[in-house]
């Protein structure tokens, strides 16, 4: 395994699907999955198997047609859930099982009403089970995040030995801080003595809004799978978003790091699952948002004019955007509008421009952007006064 490689595994068609009004037919799944494949996920979490037929179907079928991305499935640590995800990755040419149970205490005593040796044991034996269908398991340990560390250390230790080639350490609730969860995987790395047989993944959501960075953070302690989706879907407030964690990565150069992520492809994945799933993406969302490379008060337009970078971090066609806008709004300055005059074929002088831009702010105090054909209607206006 490359030492600073960091593996994407994608849960969108699992964890952002369940997100009410997500659900997808067995058509949309594959459609998904084989552009994930292309973008180049390493894993696609294709469902939950034992869930319902149709999710059973889908992991089958997806298995089918994926050739390089690993295929997994998601079950309980339930003889029967893994013996039906065993069954619909058969079809996979590279099948994971990924199972596990929840750790944290508030799991333990109020979800299972059961101690901390029994977990330890189902836990044990989950894996076990699922080293009857493939020798790639993943193994989660539920709640991770607030799960006091020498108990989830033993618990890791045990799965390792069982035959889990892969840990999460999931931050299901989205509580930790960044220094938090990248504390408790430095304290796995240190604490379980075969840590180095199996991948540590990163889990988080996004409840606090810290799901990014807690992913960022627990890869620079040691892990070296995040688990995202795109445009961050998922339960509650989301999950970790696959564009963000590649971005990070790729701009922040000095933490050592690659991941195989085609990036020019991230905004048409991003709108492909967007429209497929029915979930618009917010304006302002990092690297995919409609406004983020988009440019409306008058003191960014005037630096990003003279210097893109004065402005923007990442080149609009690095992700695969349609380049950088200048919106036209009564925040705008001069600058703006001569570029726009420019760009419509009209060369006016500084002394023009400074006479239009009153009138320009007459119209975008009425309206909410203004555009190219209101300032078509002030430049032919105003032409056609001074002749």
């Amino acid at each position: 395994m490359p030492k600073n490689k960091v593996y994407i595994f994608d849960t969108t068609l699992r964890d952002g699907e369940q997100v009410p009004g997500c659900k997808l037919n067995t058509k949309e799944k594959i459609e998904i999955a084989l552009a994930l494949e292309e973008l180049g996920v390493d894993i696609i979490e294709a469902g939950f198997p034992i869930s319902s037929p149709g999710d059973f179907n889908s992991v089958s079928e997806i298995g089918k047609v994926i050739k390089n991305a690993v295929v997994c499935g998601l079950s309980r640590a339930v003889q029967k859930d893994i013996e039906v995800a065993g069954e619909a990755l058969r079809t996979a040419k590279r099948p994971r099982i990924h199972t596990g149970i929840g750790t944290s205490d508030f799991h333990i005593k109020s979800k299972f009403n059961s101690t901390r040796e029994d977990i330890l044991q189902r836990a044990i034996q989950c894996v076990k089970w699922a080293r009857n269908y493939t020798d790639n398991v993943e193994f989660y340990a539920e709640d991770a995040g607030r799960t006091e560390n020498e108990y989830l250390a033993r618990v890791v230790e045990a799965v390792i030995a069982a035959g889990a080639t892969t840990v999460n350490i999931p931050d299901t609730t989205g509580y930790c801080l960044p220094h938090q969860y990248g504390e408790k995987i430095a304290y796995l790395i240190n604490n379980v003595p075969n840590i180095d047989k199996a991948v540590i993944s990163c889990h988080c959501h996004n409840d606090l809004g810290l799901a990014t960075a807690n992913s960022i953070a627990g890869a620079m302690n040691g892990a070296r799978q995040i688990e995202c989706t795109i445009n961050g879907l998922g339960e509650r407030a989301g999950n970790t978003s696959l564009e963000e964690v590649v971005m990070v990565i790729q701009q922040h150069q000095t933490l050592g790091f690659y991941t195989d992520i085609k990036t020019q492809q991230l905004n048409p994945m991003s709108r492909l699952v967007s429209e497929t799933m029915r979930m618009p993406v917010q304006p302002n969302k990092a690297i995919v948002g409609a406004n983020a490379f988009s440019h409306s008060s008058g003191i960014h337009q005037d630096g990003f004019l003279k210097d893109a970078q004065t402005y923007e971090i990442i080149n609009p066609e690095q992700v695969g955007a349609d380049g950088s806008k200048i919106v036209l709004t009564a925040r705008s300055g001069r600058s703006a509008l001569a570029h726009r005059f420019h760009k419509l074929g009209f060369m006016f002088n500084r002394n023009d421009v400074d006479v239009l831009y009153e009138q320009f702010l007459s119209v975008a105090d009425r309206k909410k952007e203004v555009e190219d054909e209101d300032l078509k209607v002030l430049a032919n206006q105003y032409q056609a006064a001074t002749v």
